[in-house]
């Protein structure tokens, strides 16, 4: 009798936590499956600040969103600050001057008083369009299933941006950026069920990632803005993870004066992911068009 009770303790044991994984699984962002290593995957283009250099269509702005996703299949990089009153919007500078009509530091002002402001392009023409709310971005990427890498600017709680991840449900088109193994280890425990962006610009780092309590489903390698070895490309792939290179700033300035079939050959090295400030050249040169 006795054996037999602890028979049923074990089936019971066994299939609370067969349960548990499928709960667990079915929870899961679909990126994590989505976004696995595997040979022969086709590359993809990561677009820097939302799309930058552009003639009237600003970095961080809805409609420039909009405007390269009507041409070409993407993923965007956003930044997210955040205001005086605690609302989270697009903004990649600490200050208002650059990128906008306005002047000072975004966290003296109120969301009320950014909305008077226009955002300008990289040559200083001002444009009709407004600073976003991250909220309204992520709504419009749920909608078109719109594939967007959070970047979180200091002042701002991971958790504060997962809760509105969660509000929208927007799970399944959030990757969340991290530059270092304690932000990760943040990330991760905040929502262990989102897809990251790592750093992973060396083997140190590399060891780092693997021997953390990050699963390396949850990992996408950021390799830094210098070309990587194919060895080492290698060893992150050999872990199911893929890798994001930075072209944006050195590389794009190469690709853009010796030629953009460079583009190919750092894909061919060992690249999954292009993060680029020229969006439209590296569609041209890996032939990536909406379907």
């Amino acid at each position: 009798m006795k054996n037999i009770v602890v028979l049923l303790l074990v089936l019971f044991s066994l299939s609370c936590k067969t349960e548990t994984s499928k709960l667990s699984a079915k929870s899961q962002s679909s990126l994590l499956k989505t976004y696995t290593y595997k040979t022969g995957s086709k590359p993809v283009i990561s677009v820097h600040r939302g799309g930058k250099g552009l003639k009237h269509y600003p970095e961080n702005c809805l409609e420039t969103l909009k405007y390269i996703n009507d041409s070409i299949p993407a993923i965007y990089e956003i930044d997210v600050a955040k205001t005086k009153d605690n609302v989270l919007v697009l903004m990649h500078d600490n200050s208002l001057n650059r990128t906008t009509t306005g002047e000072g530091p975004i966290a003296a002002k109120t969301f009320l008083e950014l909305n008077q402001f226009y955002l300008e392009d990289d040559y200083g023409n001002q444009t009709n369009f407004k600073i976003p709310l991250f909220k309204d971005v992520l709504i419009w990427a749920k909608k078109n299933q719109v594939i967007l890498t959070i970047d979180i600017k200091k002042s701002v709680n991971v958790k504060d941006v997962v809760a509105l991840i969660r509000e929208t449900k927007a799970e399944d088109i959030s990757i969340i950026i991290t530059y270092d193994l304690k932000q990760a280890l943040a990330a991760n425990q905040a929502a262990p069920d989102l897809l990251l962006s790592v750093s992973c610009r060396n083997q140190e780092e590399l060891d780092w990632l693997l021997h953390s309590k990050i699963p390396t489903q949850n990992m996408l390698a950021f390799t830094g803005t210098r070309l990587s070895t194919k060895a080492f490309y290698k060893k992150v792939h050999k872990n199911g993870i893929k890798c994001i290179l930075g072209t944006l700033g050195n590389l794009d300035k190469q690709a853009e004066a010796k030629g953009d079939h460079l583009y190919k050959k750092w894909v061919d090295l060992g690249a999954d992911i292009i993060a680029t400030d020229r969006p439209f050249e590296v569609a041209k040169s890996l032939n990536i068009k909406n379907d």
